[in-house]
């Protein structure tokens, strides 16, 4: 068995860079007077660092955390694959209080990174609709759980492939998700059938859309049902992602361009 100084000194040297996630001010100005140039990922780079990925999420599963940071970073040109990272992170606490040693692989580019940064729609409305999915996982609809299919950007095709299933209550409306009166009013209407289509920048432009993408070559994981399968047709055939809230499980998941990107577990938030 490894003696701990030596599992601990494994753990901490020979590292290409070190990943702070979300740091304090004085936890980053400590690797900087070492003569470190860590990578921050971290909501907003708060602390002037050099080397920054936006974390638009917190990802409170780790190893999603980690990968968005990773992935970032591969697509900034900070990092590349074979070398070996040093992640400090808050895993119990917002605090750093865990390392995790990673080498960086070409499976890491899951693309969750991609999700957020290089699609149609402006990564706050992205960030937007998942809090607003997350928000009602955890409370459902007067305590019941519910279902709801959120499809964000390239809304003029998603409209195109899709038909009205009743009177659409923002025809001629010009809100936006992620204001608190239109995140409790999508809340509401997600009770009723159909999906909600939403501009690249927000704007909330229909819901009760029956959405028609064909789901010939479509494949989704098993025990997911139309919902998803709707969801991730429409992603393949436009630009836009597609959000959804399962009534079954109550998780929520990403699809873009046919795939399922990313599964979030509304209670860990």
């Amino acid at each position: 068995m490894m003696d701990s100084p030596d599992l601990v000194a494994d753990i901490v040297t020979d590292v290409d860079e070190v990943f702070l996630f979300s740091p304090g001010q004085s936890l980053y100005d400590s690797f900087r007077a070492a003569d470190e140039r860590p990578v921050v990922v971290a909501p907003a780079n708060d602390v002037g660092a050099e080397s920054f990925v936006e974390l638009p999420l917190s990802f409170r599963d780790v190893r999603d955390r980690i990968r968005f940071g990773v992935e970032g970073a591969m697509n900034a040109g900070i990092t590349r694959t074979g070398e070996t990272i040093l992640a400090v992170l808050g895993v119990f606490d917002d605090g750093p209080d865990a390392t995790v040693r990673v080498t960086v692989a070409e499976s890491m580019q899951s693309g969750i990174y991609d999700l957020f940064v290089n699609s149609r729609a402006e990564p706050s409305v992205i960030r937007d609709v998942f809090e607003v999915s997350i928000e009602l996982g955890q409370k459902g609809q007067k305590g019941n759980p519910v279902g709801a299919l959120f499809v964000v950007g390239d809304a003029g095709k998603t409209m195109n492939n899709s038909r009205p299933l009743s009177y659409n209550p923002f025809e001629k409306s010009h809100v936006h998700v992620g204001d608190p009166i239109v995140d409790v009013m999508l809340k509401e209407f997600s009770r009723l059938d159909g999906a909600f289509v939403i501009s690249d920048s927000g704007k909330i432009v229909s819901s009760y859309r029956y959405l028609e993408p064909s789901a010939e070559g479509v494949d989704i994981p098993k025990g997911l049902g139309a919902r998803h399968m709707a969801a991730a047709a429409i992603t393949r055939d436009t630009n836009a992602v597609a959000i959804v809230l399962s009534e079954s499980d109550g998780l929520v998941r990403a699809f873009k361009s046919g795939e399922l990107i990313l599964k979030l577990d509304p209670e860990a938030y």
